[in-house]
């Protein structure tokens, strides 16, 4: 490929795996140079609950008919993480906080192929050589998140709560110092050695050097 150069890339991303999705769930697009603080900023205000501001306050003042639940902006239902190739494992860090942050989110995951299109045209195009075209396939990742509950009998589903044994059993590994069928070996002592380390021909021992000599 030294007589090409790359013109432009097409990247077709994979069809949405879940047909009974909310028509008003916010997708989250997470791509490789993505920064997790903005996306988990963005997650978390569509499905977690949050006071009003002091700004929508002032705009839309509330009247004397409304509920006091109401004070309060209702958290989506639903959201979805879709990531392809270098994204996907940014794509799974942000869902495990968000999980974190929201409790007794039903998950289910989607494994699937996104089709990355490359078109090269040669260096010099009076050398007689043509433009190609290559066609590669990366991993996806689609990741439903929902406070309702979901098909627990369709593959890839997670119920809540499962992550905390998981986190639990690390951390209690941790503190243990380790795996608890691994096996410490034995320590090595510091200081004096025995044998007959530093006993040179040029050294006496002590009974020899209180032995005076005969006159």
């Amino acid at each position: 490929m030294e007589n090409y150069s790359k013109a432009r890339t097409v990247e077709q991303p994979s069809v949405c795996p879940f047909p009974a999705l909310l028509a008003d769930t916010p997708e989250v697009r997470v791509k490789d140079g993505s920064k997790i603080r903005n996306l988990l900023r963005y997650a978390l205000s569509r499905i977690e609950a949050k006071p009003p501001t002091v700004e929508d306050d002032a705009q839309h003042p509330p009247d004397d008919d409304v509920a006091d639940e109401a004070q309060q902006e209702a958290p989506g239902r639903q959201l979805v993480f879709t990531a392809s190739g270098k994204g996907v494992s940014k794509a799974i860090t942000c869902v495990e906080i968000v999980k974190r942050r929201v409790k007794g989110l039903h998950q289910v995951t989607r494994l699937l192929y996104s089709t990355v299109v490359e078109v090269w045209e040669p260096l010099e195009p009076a050398a007689g050589l043509d433009s190609l075209t290559v066609s590669r396939n990366l991993p996806a990742i689609w990741i439903l998140l929902s406070r309702e509950p979901l098909d627990s009998s369709q593959p890839g589903y997670q119920a809540p709560g499962r992550y905390g044994t998981l986190w639990a059993q690390t951390t209690g590994r941790e503190e243990g110092g380790g795996l608890s069928g691994q096996r410490q070996g034995p320590r090595r002592k510091r200081g004096g050695g025995g044998g007959s380390r530093g006993k040179g021909p040029g050294r006496l021992t002590g009974r020899l050097r209180d032995t005076k000599p005969l006159s």
